[in-house]
């Protein structure tokens, strides 16, 4: 059931989400690096503010995936000295990328090959703590949410851990890094003023709420790894600043200052209060304590009680609370839980140990479900980033504050799935971004991976993050496992296909570790059932090669758009926008009419299976092939027929489209790309140029009177007008084939030009129906 974003009925609140920034999005949530751009900026990602030191040395993914996952921990060489071995030779290594991408922001790897290093991923099992965490003295016998650890810190980084730390940072590379990174990130947040209140028209200040959550990770853990009381003074100030307690105030002088109508923004504020109350427990004054905690319970907690009571909560602070399987219900439960886990003991009040009563059985009915059965986040891509970073730091603060998560990890027995997901939805272009993504903004990062490498025993997921641009965080600190060895890519498949009904996607390529490689994905699946962040797009599909996105999403649009929230039935404002709308995507458009939202897709898929070996250097085989075929007649009115199939071919090296369609109404081929087009004078080849790198795009077959054009990423006149105007999508083109009704088969086939590769070497494949595709045909 998708959640209801205008609870109130009301045009004043269009939506929960939003800035006044009409690029604003809530979605991938980590922070930019200060890098020069090396490639041109791709007008479908757009980044956000720069506030952040990152380091550009490394980045090691994580690796092997089904069968080969059984050699994880339980073959892992047990004696000292292989452990030791093993140990040794990752970190003698340092780190396995020698640089981040600046355009996408992520890991280059050398082309060489370590066979000491580079092998099956795996927790070597040791008791050596130089080289391993030692065990969690706590270890009660029956856990209850409201029976806490006796020491502090509570939440998610124990005593203990803080006493081994120093140990990594000495000795591992990734620590090392990651140490330095949050220490630099510390003292450019010294250097600023206490952040800010800034309602963000009428729907939010979760930035300022999620930047505060940073300063606060930050300052506390430079104060504990120093004891320096400048970052403890710093951080207090801070603290007095969102309390509204320094010159000028913050926000309404009332219990709203935390603005519970739009949760999120109260959950991470109290978060934040918990980290800080938590971790820096002992070098608070009691009078410092007894602040934070009245602040706390006042604009934080007391809002939670409001929120799950049916009865008194007028203005519906806790709509997310029912039937809300996404990454709503999840970073709301999680910031009230850190909250009443950080005070219990301390409180007189009672609310946190009532809060504990909601919100844990609340989480395990709703936010644990946001993954499918395949795996893949019920919203998109990128709020995969926020729902996972809210379950994460809610079953890990659980875990290390009273000794169990409480099923948080097991009752939905595919979340452990979600790691394979953000894997494969990432390409050398960034994600697989369908629906509502948007640019780079403070908050959430993929660090959960690190948390889920170590809880569902997939040491791939922490290798797969430990370098990627946003590891560097507190909680990496403490989620990473030192005693990980191995390469993500030694033997890890190169496609995968998520086949829950309501997902239906694919993702295919040539390398993992090379950064011009082929990356194509497509997806089918329902139109409904995503809360409302999906777009109009059965058939849609991404494709990098060469380094650079070719054909990509335009993401988000303004989330302050009058009815971009109301709903997903057939007539809802949200399908007005151009970046919704079916027009806007990559797939074809039937009378110029959106898709039917009730469309039930069916699938089918092959793949040769080819993994990488344990070089970063992949030379494909030749026979290596992969498809994806997907039944769309259903998404179409005006439609008896319709299939799209997606193929690589020639060893990966290019794409063949191949659409069948038997149309009532006109048929429009759609591919959105921010690349220089120059057509062909017969119009059946695309050239199309990104810098240096070229991709021609070719119409085989054609039909009588097809043939490729250009259009600009604007609405046709005749479509109906939505309540705001559409955001510019300026630098993109849109390529087209354009017929009338009819009955159609459109080939058209993608050919990156790898530098080395003659014209020669390039296949033409034979026309073979969908209905016959094979991993050896068409070919």
């Amino acid at each position: 059931m998708a959640a209801n974003y205008d609870a109130l009925n009301s045009q004043a609140r269009n939506s929960p989400y939003g800035s006044g920034d009409p690029y604003y999005n809530e979605s991938s949530g980590y922070i930019t690096p200060h890098q020069p751009a090396k490639k041109p900026i791709s007008k479908w990602v757009k980044f956000g503010i720069p506030v952040a030191i990152v380091v550009i040395a490394g980045a090691v993914l994580g690796g092997v995936l089904g069968s080969r996952s059984s050699k994880n921990s339980s073959t892992a060489q047990s004696s000292a000295a292989a452990a030791t071995s093993a140990i040794s030779a990752k970190n003698d290594i340092g780190r396995f990328a020698t640089a981040t991408d600046s355009q996408y922001l992520l890991p280059i790897y050398p082309m060489t090959t370590n066979t000491a290093a580079y092998t099956t991923p795996t927790f070597v099992s040791t008791t050596n703590t130089n080289l391993a965490w030692p065990q969690d003295p706590f270890q009660p016998s029956n856990p209850s949410p409201t029976q806490v650890r006796s020491d502090r810190p509570r939440l998610i980084a124990p005593s203990y851990m803080w006493e081994s730390l120093p140990n990594f940072i000495q000795n591992d590379p990734y620590f090392s890094g990651w140490n330095d990174t949050i220490f630099g990130n510390a003292s450019q947040y010294m250097s600023l003023p206490p952040v800010a209140y800034y309602l963000d028209g009428g729907n939010g200040i979760l930035d300022p709420a999620r930047e505060i959550k940073q300063r606060v990770k930050a300052f506390s853990y430079a104060y504990r790894m120093t004891n320096d009381t400048t970052w403890l003074d710093r951080t207090y100030t801070e603290l007095q600043n969102a309390a509204g307690n320094l010159t000028g105030g913050w926000g309404p002088a009332d219990n709203t200052k935390w603005n519970p109508t739009h949760f999120l923004d109260t959950a991470e504020l109290t978060a934040a209060y918990a980290i800080a109350y938590d971790w820096l427990y002992n070098a608070w004054t009691p009078e410092q304590r007894g602040a934070i905690m009245a602040t706390m319970i006042e604009y934080g907690l007391s809002n939670g009680i409001t929120a799950y009571s049916d009865t008194n909560d007028p203005l519906y602070f806790g709509w997310w609370r029912n039937n809300t399987e996404g990454n709503w219900n999840c970073v709301c439960n999680n910031g009230l839980t850190m909250g009443a886990l950080a005070i219990l003991g301390d409180d007189t009040t009672g609310i946190a140990a009532q809060l504990l009563s909601m919100t844990v059985p609340n989480a395990l009915q709703n936010c644990v479900f946001a993954p499918s059965s395949d795996g893949t986040w019920s919203e998109t891509a990128n709020y995969w980033y926020f729902g996972t970073t809210g379950h994460a730091e809610m079953a890990s603060s659980l875990l290390t504050a009273t000794g169990s998560t409480y099923d948080l990890l097991s009752v939905n027995p595919d979340f452990q799935y979600t790691g394979l997901y953000h894997m494969y939805v990432s390409g050398p272009g960034s994600l697989f971004n369908y629906g509502d993504c948007g640019p780079n903004k403070y908050s959430t990062t993929a660090n959960a991976m690190m948390f889920y490498g170590q809880q569902y025993n997939m040491p791939q997921f922490q290798l797969f993050q430990r370098d990627q641009f946003d590891a560097p965080d507190p909680w990496s600190m403490f989620w990473y496992n030192p005693a990980v060895t191995g390469a993500f890519w030694d033997g890890l498949a190169l496609d995968h296909f998520f086949d829950n009904s309501t997902d239906q996607w694919g993702s295919m390529r040539s390398s993992w570790t090379d950064e011009n490689a082929l990356y194509v994905a497509a997806k089918a699946g329902t139109l409904q059932g995503h809360q409302t962040h999906n777009d109009l797009d059965c058939g849609d599909f991404v494709v990098d090669a060469l380094g650079v996105r070719w054909f990509g999403e335009l993401g988000s649009g303004d989330y302050n758009s009058i009815g971009y929230f109301s709903n997903d039935t057939q007539e809802s404002q949200r399908w007005l926008y151009y970046r919704k709308m079916t027009e806007g995507q990559n797939t074809i458009l039937v009378g110029q009419q959106n898709q039917n939202v009730l469309a039930a897709p069916t699938i089918m898929y092959g793949t040769s299976g080819t993994v990488q070996g344990s070089s970063t250097v992949m030379n494909v085989p030749g026979d290596s092939s992969a498809f994806f075929v997907a039944d769309l007649a259903s998404a179409y009115f005006n439609v008896t027929s319709f299939s799209r199939g997606v193929h690589l071919i020639n060893g990966r090296k290019q794409v063949l489209i191949q659409d069948e369609i038997n149309a009532q109404a006109s048929v429009m081929w759609r591919a959105h790309t921010n690349a220089t087009v120059s057509l062909s004078t017969d119009g059946l080849t695309a050239t199309l140029t990104i810098g240096s790198a070229t991709t021609t795009v070719q119409l085989l077959n054609p039909p009588s009177g097809a043939q490729f054009t250009t259009m600009n990423a604007v609405r046709f006149p005749s479509d109906p007008t939505p309540p705001q105007a559409d955001q510019p999508n300026d630098g993109v083109t849109v390529l087209t084939i354009s017929l009338p009704a009819g009955s159609y088969t459109l080939e058209v086939l993608i050919n990156p030009q790898w530098p080395g590769m003659s014209s020669s070497s390039y296949t033409t494949p034979s026309s073979v129906p969908l209905s016959q595709w094979s991993l050896t045909g068409p070919s």
